[in-house]
Order: C-alpha cells, then sequence, then structure tokens
C-alpha cells in the first residue's frame, strides 16, 4: 500500500491542528521537525497530535544521533506509540540544523551506524550493553544495572516503533539497510537518483546477508500551480534544503547531470543556515529553473501527477510531500495545498 505524508513545524499546538488537517485531507501520515532552536519539542507536538486524531500515522521528520541518548530517543517515541495506539513512526538521520545551532556537523557514519543500533535494541524491548565511557562503579552501589533497558516497554502491547533513516549518501544507505526498518530517500524527485538509492540499499543488505526487501520512500518537493515557475518560487527553500544533502561536504553524490551537480553545490557555497528552509534565502538563489524540473515536482495536478506515479512505479511505498516554503507568498501556498488535496492526492491512493 503506498502511503503519502505531510510534514509541520512550529509550537506543539500547530504541530497537532496541522496533524488534525492532515488527517481530515486523507494523508497517511504526518511528520514534524525536531530541531529544538527553531521548532518546538516535538515529541511533545506528536503526543498531542495523537490525542486530536485516530487514524494518521505520526513521525519525527527527522530527529538525530546527537541530541538525545538513544534510550531518551526510544523512550520518547515509545510514549508516543503507546499515547497513540501504534501510531508512532521514527524518522531519523545525520542531522542538520539541530546540530548546526549547537555548533556542530552532522554525525559522522560510523557513529551514526552504532546509534542505531542500540536505538533499535530499545525499541525492541533488548537489554542494551552500557558504553564503555561509562563509570557507574565509581558510586560504589551495593546493586547496580549491568546493562540499560527500558523497564516499562513491554513489547506485544503494540507493533515495535518502526525506525525509518532519511538517506542521501552511500554510507548512510548502506548503514540504514542494515539496521533500519525501511529507508526514505532525500536525493530529490530525479527517478535515476531514487533507482541509484534503491540498488544501494538492496547491494548492500545482499552483502549483510539479508534477503528480506525492506520498504523505501522519498522526500519530494512537490507544488501545485499551472505556472510552474511560480510554484518552483514558493517550494524554493525546501528545495534548497533537499539538494544541499547531496552536496553536505561541498561535492554533490549519487549520480548527477552537469546542473543539478553545479546546482548543489552552489547551494552547498551558498547556504546561511540562519535561514534555513525559507524562500528568498540565498541559497535558495541559485536554483535554476532546470534543476526545479529535475530535482523537484512544480506544475499542473496532472502533470504532479504523471512525476509522482513515476517514483510510485520503482517501488516506493511511501513518499513525504514537502510543499511550500517557509517566507513563500501565504495566499499562493494556502491554495497550492488545497490544490494538491484535492486534485492530486486522491489519485496517488
Amino acid at each position: 500500500m503506498v502511503e503519502i505524508w505531510t510534514n509541520s513545524a512550529g509550537l506543539p499546538s500547530a504541530v497537532a491542528r496541522r496533524a488534525e488537517a492532515a488527517e481530515r485531507a486523507g494523508y497517511d501520515g504526518v511528520t514534524t521537525v525536531d530541531s529544538q532552536n527553531l521548532s518546538g519539542d516535538c515529541y511533545i507536538g506528536l503526543a498531542l497530535a495523537a490525542t486530536g486524531t485516530s487514524r494518521i500515522k505520526l513521525g519525527t521528520g527527522v530527529t538525530n544521533t546527537f541530541t538525545r541518548h538513544p534510550a531518551v530517543t526510544a523512550c520518547a517515541i515509545a510514549t508516543v506509540h503507546a499515547v497513540s495506539e501504534g501510531r508512532a513512526f521514527l524518522g531519523i538521520g545525520r542531522g542538520d540544523s539541530a546540530l548546526a545551532h549547537l555548533g556542530f556537523s552532522p554525525t559522522p557514519p560510523k557513529r551514526f551506524e552504532d546509534y542505531l543500533t542500540r536505538l533499535q535494541g530499545y525499541l525492541r524491548g533488548e537489554e542494551v550493553p552500557f558504553e564503555a565511557a561509562g563509570n557507574v562503579d565509581a558510586l560504589r552501589l551495593a546493586n547496580q544495572p549491568t546493562a540499560s533497558r527500558i523497564e516499562w516497554l513491554r513489547p506485544g502491547r503494540y507493533p515495535k516503533v518502526p525506525v525509518d533513516v532519511a538517506a542521501t549518501g552511500p554510507k548512510v544507505i548502506a548503514a540504514a539497510a542494515r539496521h533500519a526498518d525501511s529507508i526514505t530517500f532525500a536525493v530529490g524527485a530525479d527517478p535515476r537518483r531514487i533507482r541509484w538509492g534503491i540498488e544501494t540499499a538492496r547491494q548492500a543488505r545482499a552483502a549483510a546477508g539479508l534477503e528480506e526487501e525492506m520498504p523505501f520512500g522519498a522526500y519530494v518537493n512537490v507544488v501545485v500551480h499551472d505556472d510552474p515557475e511560480v510554484g518552483r518560487r514558493l517550494g524554493e527553500g525546501g528545495v534548497s534544503l533537499f539538494a544541499r544533502f547531496s552536496a553536505m561536504h561541498g561535492a554533490a553524490v549519487g549520480p548527477t547531470t552537469d546542473e543539478e551537480k553545479r546546482v548543489m553545490e552552489g547551494i552547498h557555497d551558498a547556504y546561511d543556515m540562519t535561514r534555513h528552509s525559507r524562500a528568498g534565502s540565498p541559497q535558495a538563489g541559485v536554483i535554476s529553473s532546470e534543476f526545479a524540473r529535475e530535482f523537484g515536482i512544480f506544475g499542473n495536478p496532472a502533470y504532479c501527477i504523471e512525476r509522482l506515479q513515476e517514483l510510485l512505479a520503482l517501488g516506493l511505498q511511501r513518499l513525504v510531500v514537502v510543499g511550500s516554503s517557509a517566507g513563500a507568498d501565504a495566499a499562493e501556498a494556502a491554495r497550492a495545498e488545497q490544490r494538491f488535496v484535492e486534485e492530486v492526492l486522491p489519485a496517488l491512493h
């Protein structure tokens, strides 16, 4: 079954209202950002959303491996899972704005993979070995834990919380293929790049002796507008955000055309983190019309349906639709969102 998700951000009350509206509109899930300096707490927002909805899935989009210990992350999302009666979903990545606003770069791939391993252990209700740096022995207790476990988590009442990795580069895709429950590619809407991501993941699973197929999804920038150029301007902040992931350290990764490479690396060089994901930012100004046509989906409803169905035909089971950007014309953005809900979403289910 194909799932179409939307996203949210802001204070928990805004996340809750967005989730309620998304459920009424027919979306299958809603994510909320985890960027502590830019948005309210994601887990409080998801818990509030759980109380006002009954069907829609609720996930982080995405959390990271730096700002919370894996036991804390597991506890938080398992709490949302309990409150929502099994509707929680944990999206995780190496970290971007959350870390940048603390003065750090994204988590290295090896450390990211180690975190995934520990996180999955906690969510399965297992005992997780203490980290080597632990020093609880210094307390000289009469008795003490010898490993870590979320004691209140009792597997079986609900299915385990799915862990989904937002992945762009080959190392993170491979780590996700070995340890996650699913992967949502953040490589744009170009079918060549999606195919590359899927093949990279499948090769990593085969090398690890994992035969079962895993679910794949994609983050896609989509704005419905009869004038593609207007649509591009409405969504340019989100395009700059996701395109930068493909050139996080300056060099483009994955299969790229000359124009894609030029723009991705130009976005990297121009990126102003104080205007992260916003329309009208310096990085958004680097985006060309040609690049937008390849990396995102901007056009009338029929065009958007055709492009999205082309991606689903690759075997994707989940699309997280990222629409108009912060700072874009609010009235135009609202009309574009409504047209997606009324004229595109029904054709995808």
